[in-house]
């Protein structure tokens, strides 16, 4: 997939709306542990320690933490079965938890497209300081 140009220029009051609008994405989506737990309830519905062994390395306290902020901000719905023993809570996407889906897919692709950049980089490194020296200089 190629990478698309850069948008056309905005205007200050745009430029403003843009950044805000992606602070608050980042406000909600930001840090190690929100976009993986997403990502293991794109499968469906999980209960906590099911969850806890699909997102590696997240301790109970903080996948506590990260699913009740979910949750606030409805992304993510809990479920409590108090008649079963012992009781079962289950998360679930919600369909505004869903709507992230393009968003992690432009996530991913452009992360492969990261990878592959730095592990096979098309100019050589000498080059690359040439170049990066011409544009300080000017």
């Amino acid at each position: 997939m190629p990478i698309p140009t850069k948008p056309p220029h905005l205007h200050t009051q745009a430029c403003t709306t843009a950044m805000r609008s992606v602070r608050d994405a980042l406000d909600l989506l930001g840090g190690k542990w929100k976009l993986p737990i997403i990502l293991a309830l794109l499968g469906g519905p999980k209960r906590f320690k099911q969850l806890q062994r699909d997102v590696l390395g997240i301790t109970a306290k903080m996948l506590s933490k990260e699913l009740k902020e979910l949750e606030m901000n409805g992304l993510l719905v809990r479920s409590v079965q108090a008649d079963a023993t012992p009781v079962a809570v289950t998360y679930t996407l919600q369909s505004y938890g869903d709507t992230l889906f393009p968003v992690i897919e432009a996530l991913h692709d452009w992360g492969l497209q990261h990878r592959n950049r730095i592990m096979h980089p098309q100019v050589p490194a000498v080059e690359k300081t040439a170049v990066f020296e011409q544009v300080v200089a000017a």
